[in-house]
């Protein structure tokens, strides 16, 4: 590896000589952390950031339980509300992409709130009827604004599914408020708790809802398999599955409040590996879940990037598919980190 420019012998000889431990630890994380998040933030366009002055209805008050015509239809005209009013408001991007999320009137949403960055949580398929059921929990940087892309992750899914399975369903949820990608929240717990604390009522309610056989799979990516993870499920949660994950906050699987299996995949050219796997002062997440030492099933995960997991045609949408439907193989254990290229 060249030097770094900038840098003279001595300040490389100086930084030879710096001692190890929590600290140097700690610097490290930081300086990762933040290179990964400034990579990051060029993928994801500055006008995609959240827009909490845009006026938006209350959500209907409608319960979560009513038959599922009843919660879409409430939720569809809430989001036309939405739209109408950021239009009315001089706000064309989030109208224009309002109007996106309506799929011309077809769109089937259990819960919508238009305010601020917005929640969302999008039914693909029967969730009644269906005896496989995925809910895809998002990462940093997902919002009403930002919202297609993990739509399209969750409709993919749902296709790859369907080919194989017809009683599938994927529930794309957007329910808690997501961190953004180059901000200081996005390095703590914090919003995944919180994230924990309305994902844990959200599937005992989904569990009361769908077909007594039907089995529930958690798909976490990034930042919400932190959110997984710190979420207690029931025990019609069959497998949590956390992709391009920073860590969770957690040592080891079996700290997690789940009885799930726990699976774990990181694409070869995804750049949260370079992130340290430490967790010091409230800062990071601690040991990496494709390491062996974590102790979850690693799944394979193909050669791509922090957001092509859900890519039709990927080796990792495949075994994510493969999870869901129970195909896969539920007795290999954690056995080798897959291979990051390094700079």
């Amino acid at each position: 590896m060249s030097r770094p420019e900038g840098f003279g012998e001595a300040e490389v000889q100086d930084a030879a000589r710096r001692p190890r431990g929590p600290r140097r630890a700690l610097g490290r994380l930081r300086r990762t952390l933040l290179a990964g998040l400034v990579a990051a933030a060029v993928v994801v366009p500055v006008s995609a950031a959240a827009s909490p002055d845009v006026p938006a209805p209350a959500p209907a008050a409608v319960s979560e339980s009513a038959p599922a015509p009843v919660l879409y239809a409430a939720h569809l005209a809430d989001l036309a509300e939405a739209a109408r009013m950021a239009q009315d408001a001089g706000r064309t991007g989030r109208a224009a992409k309002l109007r996106a999320m309506e799929a011309g009137g077809t769109a089937r949403f259990l819960a919508f709130d238009g305010r601020g960055r917005g929640r969302a949580v999008e039914v693909f398929g029967d969730v009644d009827g269906a005896d496989r059921v995925t809910v895809l929990v998002p990462g940093s940087d997902t919002t009403l604004d930002t919202y297609q892309r993990f739509r399209a992750g969750a409709l993919a899914l749902q296709q790859r599914l369907q080919a194989e399975h017809p009683r599938s369903a994927v529930v794309a949820w957007l329910g808690y408020d997501t961190p953004g990608t180059v901000s200081t929240t996005v390095l703590t717990t914090d919003r995944a708790d919180r994230g924990a604390g309305e994902l844990g009522p959200f599937l005992a309610r989904l569990a009361q809802r769908t077909a007594p056989e039907a089995r529930l799979s958690l798909l976490c990516h990034s930042y919400g398999s932190v959110v997984c993870a710190r979420t207690p499920t029931g025990p019609k949660v069959t497998d949590m599955v956390l992709f391009g994950s920073p860590g969770t906050g957690s040592g080891s699987a079996a700290d997690l409040p789940t009885g799930a299996r726990v699976w774990a995949g990181r694409g070869g050219a995804d750049w949260v590996g370079h992130v340290p796997h430490v967790r010091l002062g409230g800062i990071g997440f601690g040991t990496d879940p494709v390491d062996p030492a974590f102790g979850a099933r690693v799944f394979a995960a193909g050669p791509g990037g922090h957001s092509d997991y859900l890519k039709p045609g990927t080796a990792s949408l495949d075994s994510l598919a493969r999870i869901v439907l129970g195909t896969a193989d539920t007795t290999a254990a954690a056995t080798a980190l897959p291979e990051v290229p390094r700079a």
